[in-house]
């Protein structure tokens, strides 16, 4: 086993489970719900299907992401021990928690002068972000040190795509991302909108398309167009969905269908209370390896 830590933020939307199996350490974002604070810990204090419920029934929903005290706390156990830890960020063109990380490794790095602790930006999230874990966890298993395994990491984190769809713009109105009118157009017109993370960790609309079946026929072309090998991609493969399993499914399906070298089937993930404070329920997430983002 390794002698150092990989971690990450429980908005990398993995089971509990598998963080386990891979022995990926992770610390938890908050939620708001009606005013009441919870810890976002992978559906533990609120089934995920409870909380997209009480948004759809008008919760309000607000997040906050780990403050310097809290990761200084999660790290310390760790560097007392005299372990070094590797960890990555969700990324900073979604959240400021990096900021928080970095001067809470700043601060213990003056107490702890012998351990590494490296802060890595994963330019990812949901269960892109877990995916990328995974593959660092293999890297890890297969021997890779920890100095190795963060250059690795950095060189390689925008291979790791994400699109994603959403069918439901109710909460996407709501949070600012999509204007009234044009959320009242999309909806009369059942348009659902088609977007990636770019090149900065950002989440870029991309492509406004007519109908959930069209959109899940063109997120499936952008898998076919940029995974490593085209139709013969030989990874893993990450949905992640908020409430709207079939639609997730249809996706897989259809990946398994078209890609008959993949590692494994299709893993499908709960999109977590963070970053579905945001979404709300009926989106949709594909991840997989592939060319490098671009702007």
């Amino acid at each position: 086993m390794a002698e150092y830590i990989l971690s990450c933020c429980s908005t990398a939307d993995l089971t509990k489970e598998h963080f386990l199996s891979r022995d990926i350490h992770y610390v938890c974002f908050h939620y708001e719900l009606d005013g009441k604070q919870y810890m976002d810990d992978l559906g533990e204090s609120m089934a995920f299907k409870d909380f997209y419920q009480a948004m759809v029934d008008g919760a309000d929903t607000k997040t906050s992401q780990v403050n310097v005290e809290e990761y200084a706390e999660y790290f310390e156990p760790f560097l007392k021990e005299g372990k070094d830890i590797l960890h990555l960020t969700l990324s900073s063109g979604i959240s400021g928690s990096i900021n928080s990380a970095r001067i809470a490794a700043e601060e213990l790095s003056e107490k702890y002068p012998d351990r590494k602790l490296y802060i890595v930006d994963s330019l990812a999230a949901s269960s892109g972000y877990g995916l990328l874990m995974d593959k660092l966890a293999d890297l890890r298993d297969g021997g890779m040190g920890i100095d190795e395994l963060r250059d690795w990491a950095e060189a390689h984190k925008r291979e790791c795509n994400h699109w994603f769809f959403t069918s439901d713009l109710t909460f996407f109105i709501k949070g600012g991302r999509v204007s009234k009118a044009a959320g009242f157009i999309g909806g009369v017109m059942n348009i659902c909108p088609l977007l990636n993370v770019d090149f900065e960790g950002k989440l870029i609309p991309r492509a406004k398309i007519r109908t959930k079946k069209k959109v899940i026929l063109e997120i499936v072309k952008k898998m076919e167009e940029l995974a490593e090998g085209g139709l013969d991609y030989s990874g893993k493969c990450y949905i992640s969905n908020s409430a709207c399993y079939e639609d997730a499914r249809a996706v897989a399906d259809l990946i398994e269908e078209r890609f008959p070298r993949l590692n494994g089937k299709v893993v499908i993930n709960d999109i977590g209370t963070t970053i579905g404070s945001h979404t709300g329920p009926g989106t949709v997430a594909l991840f997989f390896w592939g060319k490098e983002r671009e702007d």
